[in-house]
């Protein structure tokens, strides 16, 4: 069985940028992918700017991102970063204390 990866090391600014993310326009939860199954934790971001979700994706080094379903032809095409598990639990421990010098 392969080891699941665990996240880059984020640099303290990176790390600040991402937080402020989840903080906007994130989601920190359990889900339960299917029935009689046990929660699972669950951080998303979404976003019509694919670019800005590349760049936590890559800055992470793990998750994935997906494109979300158009319902009507005016809305603009929406995408979301997700990460499961101790790789979010682990993402979350690095952008949760935030450096002392930045929160001056």
């Amino acid at each position: 069985m392969v080891a699941p990866r665990t996240p880059l090391s984020l640099d303290p600014v990176d790390a600040a940028y991402v937080a402020g993310l989840i903080d906007g326009e994130g989601t920190i939860t359990l889900i339960r992918k299917h029935r009689g199954e046990s929660r699972q934790l669950s951080l998303s971001i979404s976003s019509t700017e694919k670019p800005l979700l590349e760049f936590v994706l890559t800055a992470a080094g793990v998750g994935k991102i997906t494109s979300k379903v158009r319902y009507r032809q005016h809305h603009r095409q929406s995408f979301t970063y997700a990460v499961y598990n101790r790789q979010a639990l682990q993402l979350l421990t690095q952008v949760a204390p935030l450096p002392a010098q930045l929160q001056s």
